[in-house]
Parts: C-alpha cells; sequence; structure tokens
C-alpha cells in the first residue's frame, strides 16, 4: 500500500509529470509491487528450467529433432492464436483473481506434465494449454502494474521487471542443463510445477483485491466483440499505431539470436573458443545489453527525454548489426550485439507511452494484441532468418536484419516526431492567452 503524502512533497507518481526521476529504492519499497515482481522472477526462473527439460525430454522419447523443434514451436502458437482473445478476460474479471486462476490451473497441468507415464500426444496437449492460459496472465500483470505504479514509477518498475527477465533468461538457461542433468527431466518439471504455486501464494498474500474493471451486470461484451474493440483501439489511431509497431521492431534485433549456433559453427573455425561456447556467448550478449541499456535509460534519463531518445535508441538496436557484413571477429560480434541490447532500452518509454493512452478499463485487451504481435514477429523473424541463413549464411542474414530494422525504426521515429509535434501544437493552441 502506498504511504500518504507528506504535506509539500509531490507523490511518487507525480515524478514523471514534474520532468523528475523516481528511484528504484522508493519502487521497491511498494509492497504490491514487491509481490508482482517476486511472483514474476520465481515463475520465470522455473520456466526457463522447464523449457530445457522439456527439449531433453521430448528428444528422449523421441529422438527427433523434427519433434523437439514441434514442442518448442507450440510455445508461440498459443500466445499468438489466443492471446487477443484471453487477454479479455483480464478486463472482464478481476485481474488479480485472473492471476490467481492461471497460475494454479498452471500448477495442475505442469503436475501432469511431470508424470512419467504421461504419453506424448498429452505432453503436447498441455503444453499448449499452459502456454495459452500465460495470456491473459501476462495481460493481467501489465493492466495491473500501473494501478501500483503511476508516473516515472511505472517506467522504473517495467525495467526492473524487464532486468529480472533479462538476467533470469540468462541464469536459467546457464544452469539449467547442470540441474537436469542432477535431478533429471522429470523433476524439473515438478519444480516448475511448484514455481507456479509459490507464485499464486505471493500474489494472493502481496496483492490487494480490486474490483473488475468492467461493471458486474448483464451488458458485458462477448470476448470477440472486446477483442474486436481492442484491435480498432490500438491500431485506429496514429500515436498507439505507431507504439505498437515501436514495440514490434524487436523482430528485426531479434532474429541474430535465432541463428546464433550456425553463426557461432563460423566464428569457431581456426579459433581458441568451441562452437557451443560461442553459441551461449552470443545468445547472453543482446540480454547482457538490454540489462545494461534498462539499469541507466531508467536511473540518468529524465521522464521527457526519454521519449525524445526514443527513435534514436530504436536505431541502435539494429544499426550495429550492420557491422556483421563485414565479417568480423567474435568480440567485435559480441559488442555489437551488446550495443544492440542497449538500444532496445528504447522499449521501456514506448510501453509507458502506450500506458499513458490506453484507457485502464481496456487495458489489459490491448496488452494482449501487443503480446499476441510481439510473438508472432519474433517467431516469423527466426523462421525466416533460419531459412535464409541456409542459403546465404548467418552474417549477411544478420547484416540485412539491421538494415531493414533501421530502416523501419527510422520511418517510426519521423512519425513519432511529427505526432509528438501536433499534440505540443494542439496543446498550445488550447492553452489560454
Amino acid at each position: 500500500m502506498r504511504a500518504r503524502r507528506p504535506p509539500g512533497r509531490h507523490r511518487r507518481g507525480e515524478a514523471g509529470t514534474e520532468g523528475q526521476r523516481a528511484t528504484y529504492r522508493e519502487v521497491i519499497a511498494i509492497r504490491e509491487f514487491r509481490a508482482l515482481w517476486y511472483a514474476q522472477g520465481f515463475s520465470l526462473l522455473g520456466d526457463q528450467l522447464a523449457q530445457v527439460a522439456l527439449a531433453v525430454l521430448v528428444y528422449h522419447r523421441t529422438q527427433s529433432a523434427l519433434a523437439t523443434a514441434a514442442v518448442y514451436a507450440l510455445t508461440y502458437l498459443p500466445s499468438i492464436v489466443g492471446g487477443p482473445l484471453l487477454a479479455g478476460l483480464a478486463d472482464r474479471f478481476a485481474r488479480r483473481g485472473v492471476m490467481l486462476a492461471c497460475d494454479l490451473i498452471r500448477f495442475v497441468l505442469v503436475a501432469a506434465m511431470a508424470l512419467p507415464f504421461m504419453p506424448f500426444w498429452a505432453l503436447c496437449a498441455l503444453v499448449f494449454l499452459v502456454v495459452l492460459l500465460s495470456a491473459p496472465f501476462s495481460a493481467a500483470r501489465a493492466a495491473l502494474l500501473p494501478e501500483v505504479l503511476d508516473g516515472d514509477t511505472y517506467v522504473i518498475g517495467s525495467a526492473l521487471q524487464n532486468m529480472t527477465n533479462q538476467a533470469v533468461q540468462m541464469l536459467g538457461f546457464a544452469v539449467g542443463g547442470a540441474l537436469i542433468a542432477t535431478m533429471g527431466p522429470y523433476r524439473a518439471l515438478a519444480l516448475d510445477a511448484a514455481t507456479f504455486l509459490g507464485s499464486a501464494l505471493i500474489l494472493a498474500s502481496g496483492v490487494r483485491r480490486r474490483p473488475a474493471p468492467c461493471a458486474d451486470d448483464d451488458s458485458k461484451p462477448s470476448m470477440w466483440t472486446m477483442t474486436r474493440a481492442g484491435a480498432r483501439l490500438v491500431f485506429g489511431t496514429r500515436n498507439l499505431r505507431t507504439l505498437v509497431l515501436f514495440a514490434w521492431l524487436c523482430g528485426f534485433y531479434v532474429l541474430p539470436e535465432g541463428i546464433a549456433a550456425p553463426y557461432a559453427t563460423r566464428l569457431a573455425v581456426g579459433g581458441p573458443l568451441p562452437a557451443p561456447v560461442i553459441t551461449g556467448l552470443l545468445m547472453a550478449a543482446m540480454p547482457t545489453g538490454t540489462v545494461i541499456g534498462a539499469f541507466l535509460f531508467s536511473r540518468f534519463v529524465t521522464p521527457a527525454r526519454r521519449l525524445r531518445l526514443m527513435g534514436w535508441l530504436a536505431l541502435l538496436s539494429c544499426a550495429p548489426l550492420i557491422v556483421t557484413a563485414l565479417r568480423p571477429p567474435l568480440v567485435v560480434v559480441l559488442a555489437a550485439w551488446v550495443l544492440s541490447g542497449i538500444g532496445g532500452a528504447y522499449q521501456l518509454a514506448a510501453n509507458a507511452a502506450f500506458v499513458q493512452t490506453v484507457p485502464a478499463e481496456r487495458r489489459a485487451q490491448a496488452f494482449g494484441i501487443v503480446h499476441s504481435g510481439l510473438m508472432a514477429v519474433q517467431g516469423a523473424g527466426i523462421l525466416v532468418g533460419g531459412y535464409a541463413a541456409e542459403r546465404l549464411g548467418p552474417e549477411p542474414v544478420v547484416a540485412l536484419s539491421g538494415v531493414a530494422g533501421v530502416i523501419c525504426a527510422a520511418v517510426l521515429t519521423l512519425l513519432w516526431t511529427e505526432s509528438r509535434g501536433d499534440r505540443a501544437a494542439r496543446l498550445s493552441a488550447e492553452a489560454p492567452a
């Protein structure tokens, strides 16, 4: 719960409007944010462990690389297909309740996956359902966060969650293989099930009850109606459309991670490091840059300046990838990919602007649509990149991805600058003389 503000001081949420920066200590002191933050990190760590365990388990059962890849693809499909529909649940019902229900159902589903006698087809179905439920959970959490944090505290909280995501991913992949070798894939899945239960307990004890955003009456629209209305909201205005496209720009700079393994094989030729080690370094480079960029951008840049720098950082997220066309050594590639991750910090400003523009009662549906698009562009980018890398080689594909991303980022930057200029002009015209 938030403390009452002392006389003569601004609330935390007003930091953004006054051009002042909130602090990490100030945000972490908010009990409800800590609950959301801890639950997210706890569950995500289990998920990273489960991804490795699932890959090992499927390959052990089928001895098929295609089957292993197909099960991994199931982690993209539910969010793309079901996300826009199910995300609206967090606008129809209490968001805390939606999150608790999703956690408890996923606990049961993952616990069933951990049973050794579960047939392969049932395992695939359970994976699909578990990932499908992540859509309303993520939408509810994203919509609830601006109710817990406001103004610049929201940006700082988003930065903390973003850094946690990247750090947990690096930690999960780094130690996941060793843990699975020790405990086996079934016990690893059982541990993942326990993380969902732990997340539910943290949310139940740390997040207070709030009423559903929609009125509790018979006039609630259908899920399909809410999905269509959400799409019209997200794509109906130029400002929101531009912010969504800024978010989806990640499809260009995430593509290199999908072809890190073949790229590492090229870089390992004649070098001192084996290909698997280089693969790990490449895949860790962008998340490392993202952590650095999110910390610097949220800690040292004022709220107003973040919006002005958003376009330039979007360009930075793609431009360093072009250097791979010169076939540089590993150290240069790693530096370029870290720099690209730093540029990705522009997503914090885009996310904050998006939250401020979308009505609170429709926030979950809007986030669900954007999240589904994110999954789609990342999955499509990785598939296209892999297909092209087989024919052209990884270096030109990464470079072409950077070129295409820079072109798109430049167009979006011009549109964003123009829309901000129009808004400033309208505010100036409406101001009293």
